[in-house]
Parts: structure tokens; sequence; C-alpha cells
């Protein structure tokens, strides 16, 4: 398959000068920002945004904005990038990095980055495409809650409604391979914090106390049961032990306990199925050792299972076939997870979700992960196909 003659004349030699992307991503990549924090790049997204034809429609849930490119009848199709920092120290020694102790160390610089660089192409380019773009920058996408906060700020009320939502990530793996799949790509998530109770008792006369910590060493043992005797061994499910609070002082047997677990998963039915199963094994080890109460469970930051839509993975997957040839790639589902897909359930509309390959030629033996002070992607190669993949799946709708 060929580009169409639309999608050609956008990519061509007529296409819109881009060079300013990597001072762009520069300037992001030096000045990272928490989640809710995100006030300095929101201004750099939005003097971006001035220079073009679109309506701004920005302070939404905090930092959101979304600019709305109208251009005649036809689909209206969003495309989000979030655009929040972590609170990693970086360690890549370029030229460009951060040096308050945060990073964008998960990619977010050049989501942001892409998409506005998408935004300038179609813009400059409106007589190749018809109907409504709506460009999404999210915040506080590291917190699980940027999507849900522009949401509760009437997100859907200030914006048309799309017929079909975008979004990408970059990911460890060759530097501007596009890889994409239908289904599950990225995994459902929740943290669960357990409280353990037991009788607290000097150190030198533990049968005086119930002791909580042994109980939850116990059931850190046993959580690995669950998975590896009731889920099947073609399933899949994760459930790491991230904290444990137990005691403040060497010879004293606490009172309490506390665990917290995070969890992974594809299959949502599943996971409530573990849960129930978790519930029950962490009682029954409390009632075993005697505790004196039941232990409580707190289940948070909860994420959705990004399961890709199959007809837009039909008809985009074309579209990036025909436009990267040998770097469109089936996508591995990721073990990570995302609140991309909470906006394309509030409106009830379809979604397609991707990953582009970031790590330099060099590194690919062993490549730095997202999260990892490391972690930065060959710019090059990683801003042309991002950008280029935001245009093209969004003119797979809206192309004339």
């Amino acid at each position: 398959m060929s580009l169409s003659p639309h999608l050609s004349a956008v990519f061509g030699p007529g296409a819109p000068d881009l060079s300013w992307q990597e001072d762009f991503y520069q300037d992001l990549h030096m000045h990272p920002e928490l989640s809710h924090t995100e006030e300095r790049t929101a201004a750099k997204i939005l003097e971006r945004l001035s220079l073009m034809d679109a309506e701004i429609v920005d302070g939404i849930g905090g930092f959101g904005i979304v600019a709305i490119f109208r251009n005649g009848p036809g689909p209206t199709v969003l495309f989000r990038a979030d655009f929040d920092g972590l609170p990693v120290a970086e360690e890549t020694h370029v030229s460009y990095a951060a040096t308050d102790g945060n990073m964008h160390a998960c990619g977010h610089d050049m989501h942001t980055t892409a998409l506005l660089g998408a935004c300038a192409l179609l813009d400059e380019g409106r007589e190749h495409w018809t109907g409504t773009f709506l460009a999404l920058f999210q915040p506080a996408e590291e917190s699980s809650m940027g999507a849900k906060f522009m949401l509760a700020d009437e997100l859907t009320a200030l914006v048309p409604a799309p017929d079909l939502c975008l979004g990408q990530h970059i990911m460890p793996g060759p530097a501007g391979q596009v890889c994409s799949k239908p289904g599950p790509i990225m995994a459902g998530c929740d943290s669960l914090r357990i409280r353990i109770f037991g009788k607290s008792a000097h150190a030198s006369m533990p049968h005086n106390s119930i002791d909580p910590t042994y109980i939850a060493a116990m059931i850190v043992i046993r959580l690995q049961a669950i998975v590896g005797r009731e889920v099947a061994p073609q399933e899949f499910f994760v459930i790491s032990v991230g904290e444990i609070h137990s005691g403040d002082k060497n010879n004293i047997i606490p009172e309490t306990a506390e665990l917290v677990l995070n969890t992974r998963f594809y299959d949502p039915a599943l996971a409530e199925r573990v849960y129930a199963s978790l519930e029950r094994m962490v009682k029954a080890e409390c009632a075993a050792s005697g505790s004196p109460a039941e232990p409580t469970f707190e289940y948070f930051a909860h994420g959705e299972v990004t399961d890709n839509d199959p007809a837009a993975d039909v008809a985009i997957r074309e579209v990036f076939d025909a436009t990267f040839g040998a770097e469109s790639v089936d996508a591995e589902p990721s073990t990570a997870s995302e609140d991309f897909c909470y906006l394309p359930q509030a409106w009830n509309v379809p979604y397609y979700f991707w990953f582009i390959g970031s790590t330099p030629a060099e590194q690919l033996d062993d490549p730095p992960v997202n999260h990892q002070p490391t972690f930065l992607p060959d710019y090059k190669p990683t801003v042309a196909a991002s950008t280029k993949a935001a245009a093209a799946a969004v003119l797979t709708y809206l192309s004339r």
C-alpha cells in the first residue's frame, strides 16, 4: 500500500518546518514539573499553540489544555499527550539534563513535543483534511489523577465530543519503530494498603504479644501462592509488595503492621477473583495468629486496562504500514499502566494507543527503561516517528 495523496502532501517537501521542536523538547526536559504543579510547562505549550489557528481551552482540572482545530464538516478526533515529570534525579549527563532532582524519566516531554508537531502539520495542511481535531495536553498522568481531574472539571462539556481518541507512549526499543496491536496493550493496575492488627509487647517477652510483623511476613510469602496456584499459567497477573511498615523501636514488638501492594493485569474479571482470594488469605493468616481485629483493605490508584479497538487497529495499522514500512511492527503488550482510557470512556467512544521505540542503537543490548535516571530517547528518530505517527493516525479519519 502507498500513502494517499493527502497524507503524502502533509509529510512531503512542502510540510512545515518543525526544527523548533528540538529547542522546545530540550527546554521541557531541563524543567520537569511534578504532577499537579506543571504551571511552567503548560505556559510553554500555550505559547506554542498561540502561533496556530486553534481555539484554546485551558486550566482544565489544574493545568489541562485542549486546542480545538475546526476545519469544516467531518469526524472529530482527539489526540492526547501527557506532560508531567517524576521525582527522579537525572543521570543522563546531556547538556540539557535536569538538575533539580526531578526528571522527564517517562518521556512525557517527547509526547508533548510530538503532539505540538502534529498540530503544526495539521494546522498548515488544512487543505488536506476536514473535520475537527482536538489536541489534549494532560497534566498529572503519573499520579493517575490527571484525566480524572480534567473530566471532573467538565471537560466533556467544554470541547466537542470526539468520535475516536488516540494516544502514544515512547518505550524501550529501536528508536523510530512504531509498535501497535489490537486488544490489551497496557495493563490495568491497583494499589492496595493492608493494615494488620496485633498486640504490642517487649521484645524479650514475645509470648505476651501477637506479632503483626510475623503475620505480615507470612502474608508476603503467601501472596505469590495466589498467583502460582490460583491464576492459570496462560493468564497474566502480578502482585508486588512495594512497602512494609512495622514498628519504630528495636526492642518493642509493634501493635500494627502495614503492607502496600501493587498489582498488574490484563483481565479485570481475573483481578476481582484474585482480590477475593487475597482478602480471604490475609484474613485467615490474621485469624491463625489470633489477631485481635480483622485486617483492613484500602484500594487506591486504580488504572484501567488499555484495550485497543479492533476496527481502529485495522484502519490505523494500514496507514502505519504505508507510512513507516518495516518500522511499523507488532507491539508486545506492556505491563505498565496508563490513565489515557478514562478519556474515551467518558464519551463512550473507541480508542487506539501505540508505542514508539526510543532507544539509541548503542544501548539496545541493555536499554534503560522508563522511570530510570538514565532513560533518554534518541531524539531525532523518536521525535520524527512520534510526530508523524500522531498526524498519520489523525489523518486516517480526517483526510479528504
